[in-house]
């Protein structure tokens, strides 16, 4: 049994004035006689009927029609639901050039806001974030807690490993975290701004591992065609814009994506990595087989009967049989 309203049940507080005003129409409606002594009426025999007229057919009647104001509710349910939820590791260029404000505000920001959509869009996965510079490390290992992984997604900057771009080497800890998940499917984003120069493995040979391990890898190129304002710091640490030519190794990014059976995607701007991420989200769908059946049944009218009922037994009571007391 449920209740379609159950907030009507707080009018049971009700109960109480009315209790109060029954206890005073009782005392003012009985009947008073002074006399010097109540011995003589001891022995006189009470009416049986008499209780009739103490039974609180208003209180009792009132709880009734509160209970179906509540609309009680017999509910007939089936669900069945199958979810196959896929294991995602990002991994996410923080070099310097991911300052640039081809995208905006500039490309890591607009990686990261894009990233927490991404993760919000799709509940039944693990995931987990990988981020690369000059080195790499794991920021988030794959986790069911999306909450804490967007927290963690917002705490990235860039400075907080040595700059550089370690293609590989952030591919490579991408794979290690995926290679030993037992799953139907695995996949790798892999977005980066440059080209590899740093660290010990190669991005080519990093795709071929995670070849070998069946894990797939979409990869982005963010940036704009041409020139964009990229970051440049002078001799005191501080950070100037220059207009400076884009340089993406697309050639390796799109070898890695087809090797993996993946897709290679240039984002241009921040809507363009919007829609790679919704292309993304809409390939690698995760199956679900959902059946619901809900039947409710109204059970009020019972309730509302015995309370009318009440009602009605107390009118003809007081119209009949305490009419008048022998």
């Amino acid at each position: 049994m449920t209740y379609n309203n159950p907030s009507y049940f707080w009018l049971l507080l009700l109960l109480i004035p009315i209790t109060v005003w029954l206890i005073m129409r009782v005392k003012h409606n009985d009947a008073s006689l002074q006399v010097s002594s109540v011995a003589p009426f001891a022995k006189v025999p009470k009416p049986k009927r008499i209780w009739l007229y103490y039974f609180p057919f208003t209180l009792v009647a009132v709880v009734f029609l509160i209970i179906t104001l509540a609309r009680p509710q017999e509910s007939n349910s089936y669900s069945s639901e199958t979810t196959e939820g896929i294991n995602i590791m990002l991994a996410l260029d923080i070099s310097s050039s991911m300052l640039a404000t081809d995208l905006r505000p500039n490309r890591l920001d607009a990686a990261k806001n894009v990233v927490t959509e991404f993760i919000h869009s799709r509940p039944n996965d693990n995931m987990g974030l990988v981020v690369f510079a000059g080195e790499s490390f794991t920021q988030c290992p794959l986790t069911g807690n999306h909450a804490a992984l967007i927290n963690l997604v917002k705490s990235v900057e860039f400075g907080i490993i040595e700059d550089g771009t370690a293609i590989g080497l952030g591919l490579a800890n991408a794979v290690n975290r995926l290679k030993d998940i037992e799953a139907k499917s695995k996949v790798i984003i892999l977005l980066t701004d440059g080209t590899n120069n740093r660290g010990d493995i190669a991005p080519i040979t990093a795709a071929e591992i995670a070849q070998t391990f069946g894990i797939r890898v979409y990869a982005i190129g963010a940036g704009t065609r041409g020139v964009a304002k990229m970051p440049v710091p002078d001799i005191f640490g501080n950070i100037h814009y220059i207009d400076m030519e884009v340089d993406i190794d697309e050639t390796t990014l799109q070898k890695i994506a087809s090797m993996t059976g993946g897709k290679y995607f240039r984002a241009t701007d921040t809507s363009s990595l919007k829609e790679i991420y919704q292309e993304i989200d809409k390939m690698e769908k995760t199956k679900l087989h959902i059946e619901n059946y809900s039947r409710k049944t109204e059970k009020y009218l019972p309730f509302l009967l015995i309370a009318f009922g009440l009602l009605l037994c107390e009118l003809l009571i007081r119209i009949t049989i305490l009419k008048r007391l022998p």
